[in-house]
């Protein structure tokens, strides 16, 4: 299955040269780390860190991914990267994994770990091979470009959660760990998310910044608790949530927001904005 960018022209640009250009200005802007890091080289099965990266366009989040990326540039990259995002289409199955083929973006192809994707399935209760709800899905998509920048040589496992339950959060995380478990493969978790929408900036900055605390306090159950209790329109939850359960299983037991910034920082209009942040699970 050769999946083909949704969203290409829109979110990030088409032409590979201003593509390599747009991901260098993020890394370079003042909201960014401010350096385009080196790659190094990581050897070993036990990756130390997993991510946290906002999903809107590169004009309005790029720069806060980045501090992501700057973070996985310098360990150097795995095998795998697990990707997790969110259904923003509801079309697919509760957990859909991409188990097999390629994606392709204005910088190349990029293979699925197919062996990672169906081992992570067998142990899921959830999990299954699913390709409709990734076909139209931006959130795994517009993370593609910031790897290929520092290079193609890594294969990825999509997984979109149409569940965003803790007991789903915690059979993925337990499901990618025994798969790790099995395969003996480096990898690091990806999760895909963006904070509260359409709140105006001084709401944002409130209600993200409980969002934000319960991420640095490794908190799934708070996390959660204060989602609902309210009303926060985070809508990736449910992989920020999976990859924090995984990566307390794995030893990474502290988190740090690495950037966050609004909309509205960027646009100027503070009137409805959405919220962006990068963070590191070490």
């Amino acid at each position: 299955m050769l999946r083909k960018p949704a969203v290409a022209g829109m979110f990030y640009p088409d032409d590979p040269d201003e593509l390599v250009k747009t991901v260098e200005g993020c890394f370079l802007h003042s909201f960014g780390p401010g350096k385009i890091p080196d790659i190094k080289s990581f050897e070993g099965n036990d990756y130390p860190v997993n991510v946290m990266v906002p999903h809107a366009g590169f004009q309005y989040s790029g720069t806060i991914a980045a501090h992501s990326y700057c973070e996985l540039a310098k360990n150097g990259f795995p095998e795998v990267f697990i990707i997790i995002g969110p259904n923003h289409t509801g079309l697919g199955s509760e957990v859909s994994v991409f188990n097999k083929g390629e994606w392709i973006t204005p910088l190349g192809n990029i293979q699925v770990d197919d062996e990672f994707a169906d081992t992570l399935i067998s142990f899921s209760d959830f999990a299954s091979a699913d390709f409709t709800a990734h076909i139209k899905e931006h959130s795994i998509e517009v993370q593609l470009p910031f790897l290929q920048y520092f290079s193609n040589d890594f294969k990825v496992v999509p997984v979109v959660l149409g569940s965003q339950t803790l007991s789903t959060a915690n059979d993925l995380a337990t499901a990618i760990f025994k798969a790790g478990e099995k395969l003996g493969k480096s990898y690091c978790v990806i999760a895909s998310s963006d904070l509260s929408h359409f709140n105006t900036q001084e709401r944002a900055n409130k209600v993200d910044g409980f969002v934000l605390e319960d991420i640095e306090d490794m908190d799934e159950f708070k996390l959660l608790e204060e989602i609902i209790q309210y009303n926060i329109t985070m809508c990736g939850y449910g992989p920020v949530m999976t990859t924090i359960i995984l990566s307390k299983m794995c030893g990474k037991n502290t988190s740090e927001i690495l950037a966050y910034k609004t909309s509205g920082d960027i646009s100027g209009d503070l009137s409805s904005v959405v919220g962006y942040a990068s963070g590191i699970f070490k």
